[in-house]
C-alpha cells in the first residue's frame, strides 16, 4: 500500500470527523473482494444445497455443411450428422434460478462444467406469466393525474396490465 503523507492526511481526517472515506481511498486501503454478489434489502442469507436432475428434453444443433477449423475436441463435429459429437453444449435450464444454481454447483454437471473452463454466461430470464404487477408508483408534486398504457406499452408489458401472455 503506497499511501503519501497527503492521502494520511486525508484519511485520518474523514475519520476524526465521523464521515465516510471516498472511494478512491476505499481502492487505496482495502483489497477488491474475491467474488460479486447482489445485495438487497429483504434479501435471505439462506444457503440452498439442492441437487436436482437435469432430465434434457430437446438437443437443438443445427448440422454444419462446412466444418472449419476445429479447436481441440470441444468443436469436434461428427462427420456423418454435423452434430457436435463431445465437449460442452449450451443449454436452456427451466426451473427455480435459486434451486437451478445449486443445481450446476453441486450437481453431476459441475465436473462437466469445471472441464469445459468454467461458466461463461448465466442468463436469468425474470418470471412471467406470475400474475405479479411489477409496476411501480411514483407520486411527483400534489397532481393526481393517471396514465393509461399506450398500444405500444399494452403489448411490450401485457402481463403487468393483467391481460396474460
Amino acid at each position: 500500500m503506497n499511501l503519501s503523507d497527503r492521502d494520511k492526511e486525508i484519511i485520518k481526517g474523514h475519520l476524526d470527523r465521523g464521515e465516510p472515506l471516498p472511494s478512491k481511498y476505499k481502492l487505496m486501503l482495502f483489497a477488491d473482494a474475491p467474488e460479486v454478489e447482489l445485495v438487497w434489502q429483504g434479501k435471505s442469507s439462506e444457503v440452498t444445497s439442492v441437487v436436482l436432475p437435469f432430465q434434457t428434453i430437446e438437443q437443438i444443433d443445427e448440422p454444419r455443411s462446412e466444418v472449419g477449423q476445429q479447436v481441440g475436441d470441444l468443436f469436434a463435429f461428427d462427420s456423418a450428422s454435423g452434430r457436435q459429437s463431445s465437449g460442452w453444449t449450451n443449454k436452456l435450464i427451466w426451473g427455480d434460478n435459486k434451486l437451478v444454481l445449486s443445481s450446476l454447483k453441486n450437481g453431476p454437471l459441475r465436473r462437466e462444467i469445471e472441464d469445459a473452463g468454467g461458466l461463461k454466461l448465466i442468463y436469468i430470464d425474470p418470471p412471467f406469466d406470475v400474475g405479479a404487477d411489477f409496476s411501480v408508483s411514483i407520486e411527483v408534486g400534489d397532481e393526481t393525474l393517471t396514465k393509461e398504457p399506450s398500444v405500444i406499452e399494452e403489448l411490450a408489458y401485457r402481463d403487468t396490465w393483467g391481460r396474460g401472455t
